[in-house]
């Protein structure tokens, strides 16, 4: 948090609002994976699809407005210009937005498939 109140006291109720935040936005397949065993760098990564690249900036943009309007701002973002993979880094939490095609053919689920995996349902 820079500056503000943080509104999320917990790691999980920031990847929440992540997700809600992107499904707001019509996001496909939102995921919330459990890190806290397997990585030193992060609590949960939040997993969403998008249909198109103007799509992905749309839910990256939505999560980087609702997450600063609750006082919440990200440490860091890669990929925005591509708008094929966004990574908004959080700190605790860290939300990848993919292009469908993009998530398909990195497979972030396979490759940490040893975290808990819980759908976003809202």
């Amino acid at each position: 948090m820079q500056g503000g109140i943080d509104l999320y006291k917990t790691s999980l109720e920031l990847a929440n609002a992540i997700a809600k935040a992107a499904d707001d936005k019509k996001a496909r397949d939102v995921v919330l994976m459990n890190m806290t065993e397997l990585s030193p760098a992060t609590d949960y990564f939040v997993v969403c699809s998008a249909n198109s690249t103007t799509q992905v900036k749309a839910i990256s943009d939505n999560i980087e407005e609702q997450l600063h309007e609750a006082g919440h701002d990200m440490l860091h973002r890669e990929g925005y210009r591509e708008a094929e993979w966004v990574l908004l880094d959080y700190g605790d939490c860290v939300a990848h937005i993919f292009l469908q095609e993009s998530r398909e053919y990195y497979s972030l689920e396979s490759l940490w498939g040893d975290a808990e995996l819980t759908v976003y349902e809202d």
